[in-house]
């Protein structure tokens, strides 16, 4: 069996020793011997943090397997095998800018949705198809994995203007729902499977099965009368009206809120505004807690607080992927990968989110995944095209486009707040937007009132 080379681009992330902790339980399966972690500058101390309590991990588990760091990201990249991505442009200060500047002036503020979340495409989707151009130079049979969001977005960038085609765009809310499904049935979640259909944080559950047999209809009837509502860490957990759910026929995911629910989640994340609360500074906080845990040295496993931090079974999906890929074992996850037609209500080169086999050649989608009924395509539809516009203006840095994407996402629609909301954002992330220098320069010029 070869010896696998992995490299996390992002790898002072919080969420890497989940991940290591995923490569351990599956071993006997990935054999990884090199495991490389890069970061940029700023995210060095905390690598370096990360990467020791990996070595000790790998150590209690009496593995062969050695950690590297480095800057140098195509020195890493040189004979990868696979290439994982989580990175997050501008750091968690970025989001807070992401979450503040829309509830400023009274709209949601979500680090993948609305305002927010086209700001962390903007920063993110240059990088990426950065790194995706070096992989493709560098380590061509690599597959990249990513998670770094909004994966749908990053997706949508790497299928239209990629130079690398050996991609899988990754998220935890599918399995996260899989595993909420199977506390309901009060049943291990390895007998329980779903067909998942959508956009990434907008995929829906088709059917459910347990050990093969469908139970649509049973898992439809405990969400409606369930007294515990499924979501994650960052969302607040409120519950579906049961004439909603039952008239849907489909099982929404947690960010399906913010749309659905949406005065209930923007009089939350107000209240938590004012009260200095929002996700990012409670993420913060979170991190700096982690971090000196991750700093001590009889430290040897993950620890349960990681939990917390929103990226549950995180290394469980990524994991997965990897694993079907290596060693070809078409096993079934959830991912983000072109649609070539499966799902009709969209082209065949945009990204979708699936259920798929995953095989040596890369995911293939289950037969059973069909078609969104009507009720959601025409939400679907709508994020779909704030997707694409988003990708464009992060590409091109041109402000029509941008304009366009911020007033067709559904949580902004309205023209003049959302340009306005636009031209805040642009200069407040002024330095991780260089391909808006020009706009942002006259904007900047215009706010000190020198036309």
């Amino acid at each position: 069996m070869k010896a696998l080379k992995i490299v996390t681009i992002g790898g002072g992330s919080s969420y890497t020793p989940e991940l290591v902790e995923g490569i351990i339980k599956r071993y006997n399966e990935i054999p990884v011997k090199e495991y490389w972690l890069v970061d940029i500058e700023e995210g060095k101390e905390k690598m370096e943090i990360v990467a020791n309590l990996a070595r000790r991990m790998i150590k209690e588990a009496k593995l062969d397997m050695k950690i590297y760091t480095t800057l140098d990201r195509r020195k890493a990249l040189e004979g990868a095998d696979f290439v994982t991505t989580q990175l997050r442009v501008g750091l968690l200060k970025a989001r807070e800018k992401d979450e503040r500047i829309p509830l400023s002036y009274g709209y949601l503020g979500q680090e993948t949705n609305g305002a927010g979340g086209l700001f962390k495409a903007l920063r993110t989707v240059p990088v990426i198809l950065d790194i995706a151009k070096d992989i493709n130079e560098i380590c061509p049979n690599a597959w990249l994995i990513n998670f770094t969001n909004p994966a749908g977005i990053v997706t949508e960038a790497l299928i239209r203007y990629g130079k690398h085609d050996k991609f899988v765009g990754v998220c935890n809310v599918p399995i996260g729902m899989e595993f909420g499904i199977a506390e309901m049935l009060g049943v291990d979640k390895e007998r329980v499977t779903v067909d998942f259909a959508g956009l990434n944080h907008m995929v829906f559950g088709e059917r459910v099965y347990l050990d093969g047999e469908d139970i649509t209809e049973k898992v439809l009837d405990l969400t409606i009368n369930s007294e515990q509502s499924q979501s994650m860490a960052n969302i607040a957990a409120l519950g579906w009206d049961k004439a909603f759910i039952k008239a849907y026929k489909l099982l929404p995911c947690p960010y399906h809120r913010y749309y659905y629910k949406r005065n209930q989640m923007l009089k939350s994340e107000l209240k938590e505004f004012e009260e200095g609360k929002t996700r990012a500074e409670v993420v913060m906080k979170l991190e700096e807690n982690l971090f000196e845990l991750y700093k001590d040295e009889n430290l040897k496993v993950k620890p349960e607080e990681l939990s917390k931090r929103g990226g549950a079974h995180y290394s469980d999906v990524a994991c997965n992927v990897i694993n079907g890929i290596y060693n070809d074992k078409k096993n079934i996850v959830a991912v983000n990968i072109k649609n070539n037609g499966k799902l009709k209500q969209f082209d065949n080169d945009s990204a979708v989110e699936i259920s798929c086999y995953i095989t040596k050649n890369g995911p293939v989608p289950v037969e059973t995944v069909s078609d969104l009924p009507i009720a959601a395509q025409g939400l679907t539809s709508q994020i779909k095209a704030f997707e694409r516009l988003a990708v464009e203006a992060a590409v091109t840095g041109n402000y029509d486009t941008a304009l366009l994407a911020m007033v067709t996402n559904p949580l902004i629609a309205d023209d003049d707040k959302g340009r306005i909301i636009l031209n805040d954002m642009l200069v407040a992330h002024k330095k991780h937007l260089p391909q808006f220098k020009n706009v942002i320069d006259q904007l900047e010029k215009v706010n000190k009132g020198e036309f």
